[in-house]
Order: C-alpha cells, then structure tokens, then sequence
C-alpha cells in the first residue's frame, strides 16, 4: 500500500478502537515512534558509486625485495633468505636450500629447485642430477669446492617436485637477482628452461638460448654479466642422447674462461 494512504488509514483505525474503549496509548505510542519514509529520490539525481578499492602491493614481493636490498653479503642474504615466511613452500619443506660453493666464485650456476635430496641435506643439486653436473662442469676445471657458487631460484621444495607456481618464483626472485649482484660472477650458468626464463626475463625455449653468447642486465647493476644457458642435467638423465648438446654448452663456456681469464683447475 502507498505510505501516504497508510498514514491516514493508521490513524482512523487508532480512533475507531479508543471509540469503542480499548486503551489505545500503547499502540499510538508504537505508531509515533515508527520512522518517516525515506524521501524518494529525483527522477534525475545521480546514483552514487561504490569507490573501488585501492589495490595493495603484493607484501611478500616488496617484503623479499627490502629484505634483499638490505642484504650487504652473500652470508647476510643466505640469512635473509632463511628468515624469509613469504613463499609457502616453506611451510612444507624440511630445509631453505640456498646455496652451496665459494661464495666468491668466478661462476655463478643457477637452477631451478630443490628436489628430494636437496631438500634432506640442504644444499642445492646433491641428487643424481647434481652429481652428474659435478661430473660435466669437472670437464671444464670447475667444482664448488674450487670455482664454483650454486644456487636455485627456488629454495625450498615443491611438494611432490611439483612445477613451482608464479607466486612462489616472484616471491623469491629478488632474493635471487640480490645474489647475482653480489657475487658479481665472470659467468652466470643458467641450467634448465625454468631457471633461463626467470632470470633472463625471456620466454623462449631453452634450444633457442643455449649454445649462445648472452648478457644477463637490470637496473642497478654496474655492467651486464655474462650469462650462459645449459640443458638442465635432471634432462640429460631422462634424454641421454642429448649429452652430445650439452658438451657442446660444455666447450662454449670453457672457451669464454678461458677468454675472460678465469682460472680452472684440470680436467680429470
């Protein structure tokens, strides 16, 4: 019913029943405390909007980024990167796996993350792919123990070996290009499509990087440093017949150490 027929219709039935000698006060009472109908709107007046909500910075981004710029050394960075509760996949995984080497190494490889192994022990690339990269980079005078600094992109274990999500590879990248700038490496080694896609910023395929003379760059650095990229050995164990391409990254970057002047050890 319209509310300017109720209000009049209201008021006789109120003085219909006093009339007949109900006691009314009670329900008038009521009836003058109801509120008055909202006003109604002109046909012309402008809807108001609801304000949209200001987007927030993704905070485990920009909180691994101040952590990382605050970063002075490698050691320092390895604590940041402990401390670090922005990446979920340290809620299920056994140990952070940061790194393993000299932390001053000429050569900085770089792969993608910590399997089974790794994740037991804590060190990046000690399962049966990281003992055949001993074994290949042994070919060109290199080892972790001499010339060598080996890390991840990713430094804890995806459950299952799962393919890391977006999330969790931006979480941990700033950790990871921190690194690069401070070991400043003669050659950054990236093994594997995940790994060369990261940190390079490309999404082309690992046939199309490998076998070629690269520069990685970002804001903040003095000079582009000299990148490399390799078939990832956890592939040559599942395609053996590609060892032959791998060798051939092997030379490549033997002959840029040799040109850059890095000293090696000797071949076995």
């Amino acid at each position: 019913m319209d509310a300017d027929l109720a209000q009049p219709a209201a008021r006789a039935l109120l003085a219909f029943w006093r009339a007949a000698g109900v006691d009314m006060d009670e329900a008038e009472a009521v009836y003058a405390a109801a509120p008055a109908a909202a006003p109604a709107r002109a046909a012309n007046a402008p809807v108001s909007k609801p304000k949209p909500k200001a987007k927030t910075p993704d905070a485990p981004v920009e909180t691994a980024k101040a952590m990382a710029a605050s970063a002075r050394t490698i050691a320092e960075l390895r604590a940041a990167v402990e401390n670090f509760d922005g990446c979920a996949l340290k809620k299920t995984a056994r140990n952070t796996v940061f790194s393993d080497g000299v932390d001053d190494a000429p050569v900085l490889l770089i792969g993608e993350a910590p399997g089974k192994e790794e994740d037991e022990q804590g060190k990046p690339f000690v399962g049966r792919s990281g003992q055949l990269l001993d074994r290949m980079l042994a070919q060109i005078g290199l080892s972790r123990t001499n010339n060598v600094l080996i890390s991840n992109t990713i430094y804890w274990r995806p459950p299952g070996n799962r393919d890391p999500t977006q999330g969790e590879i931006v979480a941990c990248l700033p950790f990871v290009e921190r690194l690069i700038e401070l070991s400043r490496p003669k050659l950054l080694i990236l093994t594997g499509k995940a790994a060369a896609q990261t940190v390079l910023r490309r999404d082309d395929a690992v046939t199309r990087m490998r076998g070629r003379k690269l520069n990685y760059t970002r804001e903040g650095l003095e000079a582009p440093v000299n990148a490399l990229v390799m078939l990832h050995p956890a592939y040559l164990l599942r395609q053996p017949q590609q060892k032959r391409q791998a060798w051939v990254d092997l030379l490549l970057a033997e002959a840029w150490l040799e040109e850059l002047g890095v000293a090696r050890g000797a071949r076995p």
